[in-house]
């Protein structure tokens, strides 16, 4: 018979490893791994336990490089477990080539967008959107609006604010809703001149202390300024901007204020009711180029946005780290892709490499 030194030491074995084993189980990342999309797992920090979401899927701003580098540091640095979805083409390549409209004549030729992953958007706490003009199929667009209706929050990235072609089939008492005013403005026009002018970013004096603009400082990047109401009118009521863009001459930092172009509205926050009057909390910011994202000021912008849309402002610092976790160097933007090098390829060409 064994001694009961012996069965007690068995059983605080068995009672260590089963710990262990629900410590393990419960760091798991949410998402499997998959060739389709590229998850990260969360480390220490802040946001250990919550998943973000990020979809990429625009043809011009390179967010099929920015947006990983940004999952790598919101799961490095802050705790967040992260999945990148991408557009990707019929060989299941991400391809930002994709053409967003038809040509006259071909549009029997005409070739749908496809976002592999979205069901994941149930296990979403926040998703971020880099989406343009994508032209989906019904049961994708399906699990974008469960999403958007769910109360979760919602942040959306440069071109997001168009980020579909034609209306999402999402009603409230019976009217359509407008994605691109639930973010609170679709784009209008190009404000400052268009892959000419760059953007400084100017934080709006009475909301310094806001905790998006936590140690946020020196905001610049080589897009231009969208606009997204019309000359003489304002942000809708509902919404609060948190910087306004004022276009540059050139594309280099430093450059002076073009005289010609006022400063408009490039980050704001809002609420947003759901069908059923559930609160979600949105931040739209219309900087967010692959080059913008260079800016660790507007990185830490946006990783703020992140935290504040889910109600952890309380847990927002200014000096966490918004260091890349890996080689970024972003393509130019553009549509040029031959000369400028966008090709498609697989999710995992889009890892960031570790620097360790």
């Amino acid at each position: 018979m064994k001694s009961p030194r012996y069965l007690f030491s068995i059983l605080l074995t068995l009672s260590v490893s089963l710990t262990s084993m629900i410590i393990i189980q419960a760091s798991t990342h949410p998402v499997a791994e998959s060739p389709q999309w590229l998850t990260f797992e969360g480390g220490e920090g802040p946001g250990k336990g919550k998943h973000i979401v990020l979809i990429t899927a625009d043809q011009e701003y390179r967010s099929e490089q920015s947006f990983p580098m940004m999952a790598g540091i919101l799961a490095k640095y802050h705790g967040f477990h992260c999945t990148v979805l991408f557009g990707v083409n019929e060989e299941g390549l991400v391809d930002p080539t994709m053409p967003v409209f038809p040509k006259k004549g071909e549009e029997d030729k005409f070739k749908s967008h496809s976002i592999p992953g979205l069901e994941h958007l149930a296990k979403a706490d926040l998703v971020i959107f880099k989406t343009r003009l994508l032209t989906l199929p019904e049961d994708q667009k399906k699990h974008i609006v469960n999403y958007i209706d769910s109360g979760k929050p919602i942040v959306g990235i440069r071109t997001a604010n168009h980020g579909f072609r034609g209306p999402l089939p999402y009603k409230i008492d019976g009217k359509q809703v407008n994605w691109g005013k639930l973010l609170g403005g679709a784009f209008m026009n190009h404000h400052g001149n268009w892959h000419r002018d760059s953007t400084r970013g100017d934080i709006v004096e009475a909301m310094k202390d806001h905790p998006i603009l936590t140690g946020v400082k020196d905001i610049w990047g080589p897009s231009d300024v969208y606009r997204t109401y019309k000359e003489g009118e304002s942000l809708p009521e509902d919404c609060t901007a948190l910087v306004f863009g004022q276009p540059l001459i050139g594309r280099e930092k430093g450059g002076l204020s073009n005289p010609k172009k006022i400063p408009l509205p490039v980050v704001w926050f809002k609420n947003w009711k759901t069908s059923d009057g559930k609160t979600a909390r949105v931040v739209q910011s219309t900087m967010g180029s692959g080059k913008d994202l260079e800016s660790p000021g507007l990185r830490r912008l946006i990783i703020n946005a992140a935290y504040w849309s889910m109600g952890m402002e309380k847990q927002i610092s200014p000096t966490s780290s918004v260091d890349y976790t890996g080689e970024y160097k972003p393509l130019v933007s553009g549509f040029n892709y031959e000369k400028l090098g966008v090709i498609p390829q697989m999710p995992s060409a889009y890892r960031p490499q570790s620097k360790e």
